[in-house]
């Protein structure tokens, strides 16, 4: 499959069958945007409890989004095991984005977590490790090795004019999404994990808090290495969304 017809049709030129580490690095990535929408509260985002501040979009929504976007993590994290540039990672991005768009009717769900979660899966592939029995683990700073690898390509990289990241840069300065990337994602290690440690320790008996970290092992992998398939979420009939346990935000 050509880059062209592959960006034309939105679909993934990698099997996920192809390396049970790019599997495993993609099942990260899709764990973790099923884990934000489990969030709640959270200020005007989806969740399975309501629709936040949003009218175009719902948890079912989001969670067809996130099984679209599951094979091109793999794909961007086969692209970081190879040294790819940003042009090749944003052509996945470009690709990803054409998938989402289908699955969720034109609904504009996960453009900043492709990014994000893009580029923290590329980085990964650089130095995850597999165990015996399926876990995957990254023994270091994955926010480094994007800030080291792509930092200066996404600093020069094109700006969208009418996104709300370049609307918040001309108004207020910020630097957004992009400026975030190129230092390393400062936020999520300076200020987000904080707050996550903080939250196991106002409270340590409370799972939904802040769930314990585990590593991913997927359905697909699981089927191959023989252990029990976990899913995040279990089918709700009744509402026809998954339904996983609300992960509750403890604040100071």
């Amino acid at each position: 499959m050509t880059a062209a017809s592959a960006l034309a049709g939105g679909v993934p030129a990698l099997s996920l069958q192809d390396d049970l580490l790019f599997d495993l690095i993609a099942e990260q990535a899709y764990r973790a945007l099923l884990h934000e929408l489990a969030a709640w509260p959270k200020p005007g985002l989806v969740s399975y409890i309501d629709a936040g501040s949003h009218h175009d979009m719902d948890a079912t929504i989001l969670c067809r989004s996130a099984e679209a976007l599951r094979p091109f993590f793999a794909e961007l994290a086969l692209a970081g095991s190879c040294g790819t540039g940003m042009s090749r990672l944003r052509e996945i991005g470009m690709r990803a984005e054409v998938a989402m768009l289908s699955a969720t009717g034109g609904v504009n769900t996960h453009r900043g977590a492709i990014f994000g979660l893009g580029l923290l899966s590329a980085a990964a592939r650089m130095i995850a490790r597999s165990s015996n029995d399926g876990d995957v683990s990254a023994p270091g700073e994955l926010g480094g090795i994007v800030a080291r690898r792509w930092g200066q390509e996404i600093r020069r990289g094109p700006v969208p004019l009418h996104s709300h990241g370049s609307a918040a840069l001309r108004q207020f300065g910020a630097g957004g999404a992009r400026a975030e990337a190129a230092a390393g994602f400062p936020s999520i290690y300076e200020v987000g994990l904080p707050a996550l440690r903080l939250g196991r320790v106002l409270a340590p008996d409370d799972r939904t808090a802040a769930p314990p970290r585990r590593s991913c092992r997927p359905a697909a992998s699981a089927r191959r290495i023989g252990a029990p398939e976990r899913p995040l979420c279990t089918p709700n009939s009744s509402r026809g969304v998954s339904a996983p346990v609300v992960v509750r935000i403890y604040s100071r």
